[in-house]
C-alpha cells in the first residue's frame, strides 16, 4: 500500500521530484523523445557561401552517419552578414528546440561597429565547428618580404601603404599595427566587395599589402603569385608551415576567424546537450574529415565553459580593435 501511495504522489507532482523513479524521471515527453520532429537549420547567407558550405556539410555528415535520424532542411536567409536571420532567430524563436543556425566572427564585428543590435551572448552558443587564421601577404615581387617592414612602412607613414582588407578583415590588422606602436585608426585601408576583387588589386600594384583568410589566398600562394609575410596566430598553418606567425614575429596578436552552431535563446539543456554531443561524433567522422580537407577548414571544436572563455576574449579583442581604427 505504501507504495502504491508513493507511486501515486510521484504522479500527482508530474515525475518532478528526483526521488521518483529512474533517472528520466523528470524529464519531460520532449526531453525524452528529442529530436522527435524536423530540426530547421537556417543559414543566414545566400547558398554557396561559407556560412552555407558549413552548415550543409555538417547536416550531410549528420544523416549520412546516422548519427541524427530526423530531417534536418536547409533554409537560406541570406541578408546583412547573418545578423538579419539572427534578430529574427532572437524576436521569434525564444525557447524553441527545433532551430539551429551557423555564424563566425562576423557575428561580433557586426555588433562592434554598431551594424547590428546582437551579439554571440543573446543567443544560444552551442558549439565550434573550425577555426581560420588570417594572413598578410604581398605581391611576389614587392619590396615588402616581411611583416615588419610591413607595420614600420604603416606606423612611419601611413598614408602611403595601402592596405587590402574587407571590413572585417580590417581587425587582426589594427591590432598589429597597434602592437607595432602605431595607430590603427590612420591606416589607409581600402575595402573590396569580394576577395577577387581584392587579389586582382594586389597583383596590378593599387595596393601593396592585404589581409584575408587564409585558405582565401592559399591558391595564389600556392601559385607563387603573392608572397605570405605572416599568419596571424599562435601555431603555424599546416597549408604554410614554412610562414611565420605572429606571434613567433613578437606580435601578441593571435585573434582568428571562427565558425559555429548557434539556437535561440533560452534553448532548452536537453536540446542543446543532445546537439553538442551530435557535432562532437560528426567532426571525428572520416566524412567531415574530408570536408576539412577539401575546404582547407581546421576544425576546432569546443564547447562549454571552453568555449564560453574563448567567446569572451575573442569579443574583447574585436571590440577593443574597432574602437582603434574608428577612434580617429
Amino acid at each position: 500500500m505504501k507504495k502504491i501511495a508513493f507511486a501515486a504522489l510521484c504522479l500527482f507532482v508530474g515525475l518532478a521530484a528526483t526521488g521518483c523513479g529512474g533517472g528520466n524521471a523528470s524529464a519531460t515527453g520532449s526531453e525524452r523523445n528529442y529530436p522527435n520532429g524536423p530540426i530547421k537549420m537556417t543559414v543566414g547567407g545566400a547558398p554557396g557561401s561559407g556560412f552555407d558550405l558549413a552548415m550543409r556539410t555538417l547536416t550531410e555528415v549528420l544523416g549520412k552517419n546516422d548519427i541524427v535520424d530526423v530531417p534536418t532542411p536547409i533554409d537560406n536567409r541570406p541578408g546583412a552578414d547573418g545578423s538579419l536571420w539572427a534578430s529574427q532567430m532572437i524576436d521569434k524563436y525564444s525557447g524553441a528546440d527545433d532551430r539551429l543556425s551557423v555564424t563566425s566572427l562576423v557575428m561580433m564585428t557586426n555588433h562592434a561597429r554598431g551594424k547590428s543590435e546582437f551579439n554571440y551572448d543573446d543567443v544560444t552558443m552551442i558549439a565550434q565547428l573550425m577555426t581560420e587564421n588570417f594572413a598578410v601577404v604581398a605581391k611576389a615581387d614587392s619590396v615588402y618580404r616581411d611583416l615588419p617592414s610591413v607595420l614600420d612602412a604603416v606606423v612611419s607613414d601611413p598614408a602611403s601603404i595601402p592596405v587590402g582588407a574587407a571590413s572585417d578583415d580590417q581587425m587582426p590588422f589594427a591590432l598589429l599595427v597597434e602592437a607595432a606602436g602605431g595607430d590603427a585608426s590612420k591606416i589607409n585601408f581600402v575595402a573590396y566587395e569580394g576577395g577577387g576583387e581584392q587579389t586582382a588589386a594586389l597583383l596590378s600594384g593599387d595596393i601593396d599589402v592585404a589581409i584575408a583568410g587564409s585558405s582565401e589566398l592559399l591558391p595564389l600562394i600556392t601559385s607563387g603569385e603573392l608572397s605570405a609575410l605572416a599568419v596571424v596566430g599562435e601555431e603555424r598553418y599546416e597549408k604554410l608551415s614554412d610562414v611565420p606567425t605572429t606571434k613567433e614575429l613578437g606580435y601578441d596578436v593571435t585573434i582568428a576567424n571562427w565558425r559555429g552552431i548557434y539556437g535561440p535563446p533560452n534553448m532548452p539543456d536537453y536540446a542543446v546537450k543532445y546537439w553538442q554531443d551530435a557535432i562532437k561524433k560528426a567532426v571525428e567522422t572520416k566524412d567531415w574529415r574530408d570536408a576539412a580537407e577539401r575546404n582547407q577548414w581546421v576544425t576546432s571544436y569546443r564547447t562549454g565553459d571552453d568555449f564560453d572563455a574563448f567567446l569572451k576574449d575573442t569579443n574583447q579583442q574585436v571590440t577593443d580593435a574597432f574602437t582603434k581604427i574608428e577612434k580617429g
